[in-house]
């Protein structure tokens, strides 16, 4: 605790020395372990402050001193290379959410410095273990969205079935801001479906516009993932955005879910929005899977003479997909 203490101290001279401000973050309730609560919120401010600093002086996060795990530090460090972030706020409340693994802290305000004006602002979510050891660090789901789902009055009545699935969606989503190859390698399973769908503009030889055609093509895990290779590779910036979610239990399966949502996709030189399917296998809740992946445009031209949004009985579910 008090090397943490003293990092704040350090970070504070840092702040006042290059103009930027310290950032404190307090848990305002849902936790009564007082000292677990202590160093939650420093860590998290120090974190925070640390960003701030970096972005001023232009370079890479330096965290060492806080003692995070491995797989933290290299998430974090993979977040701050493809999308670097500071705290909108100098002073930050929120509430501490319990989890099966220990807790969780949402909703902190996020400016993503480098991403379009309409992607700059986000959220992030931290969790951490029973111990109050932070164990990641991801782009964060709207609270709206997050309490949907953890509220609705769907199948899903397992609380911390909810949760996972979120958790989960939300890592799925960090992870091509990261450019993380490697999770969404160990994320599909070996035989997973992936469908992307591509409109297709016709017209006639005299120049008449024909309704637009939606073009899907299978891929499997290894063509998939050779192909997102080179558009990380040929990217600086890859940023995904999640404004809608559904979540369908499957109806003979209890551990298997599909989930819709609908995806802002950016990159250098390319944005797109439409509809993401995932169906889920969370038989092994410590390594869960995905069988199928699907994407497809949001809205076309069905008649030639307007886009309209894609029909809701067009947009791919759980019911379009068998599972053995």
């Amino acid at each position: 605790m008090r090397k943490i203490i003293s990092i704040l101290i350090l970070l504070a001279a840092f702040c006042s020395i290059w103009g930027s401000t310290p950032v404190n973050i307090r848990i305002a309730d849902g936790i009564e372990d007082g000292g677990m609560k202590t160093k939650m919120e420093n860590l998290m401010s120090t974190l925070f402050t640390e960003a701030g600093v970096a972005q001023e002086m232009k370079r890479e996060l330096n965290l060492s001193a806080l003692r995070l795990a491995d797989d933290v530090q290299s998430s974090l460090a993979m977040l701050w290379d493809n999308s670097p972030f500071v705290c909108m706020d100098t002073e930050v409340v929120q509430h501490c959410i319990s989890t099966p693994t220990g807790y969780q802290i949402r909703n902190i305000p996020l400016q993503l410095t480098e991403a379009p004006d309409d992607d700059k602002y986000q959220e992030a979510v931290i969790n951490f273990d029973k111990l109050g050891n932070m164990t990641s660090f991801h782009l964060s789901i709207s609270m709206n969205l997050y309490m949907n789902i953890i509220n609705s009055k769907m199948k899903v009545t397992d609380l911390r079935r909810r949760q996972l699935i979120l958790d989960y969606v939300e890592q799925f989503r960090t992870a091509y801001n990261q450019k993380n190859k490697e999770f969404l390698e160990a994320i599909f399973s070996e035989d997973a479906l992936i469908i992307t769908g591509k409109v297709i503009k016709r017209q006639t030889r005299e120049g008449i516009r024909l309704p637009d055609k939606i073009e899907y093509t299978k891929h499997t895990k290894k063509q998939y993932l050779d192909k997102l290779s080179a558009i990380f590779a040929a990217n600086k910036k890859i940023r995904v955005t999640f404004d809608e979610i559904e979540v369908m239990l499957h109806p003979i399966d209890a551990d298997v879910y599909g989930v819709t949502l609908h995806q802002g996709y950016t990159s250098d030189n390319y944005h797109d929005d439409g509809y993401l399917f995932l169906l889920w296998d969370f038989r092994d809740e410590t390594h869960p899977k995905i069988h199928v992946r699907t994407w497809q445009p949001d809205a076309y031209n069905k008649d030639g003479k307007g886009t309209q949004r894609i029909a809701k009985s067009e947009i791919f579910s759980l019911n379009d997909f068998d599972i053995e």
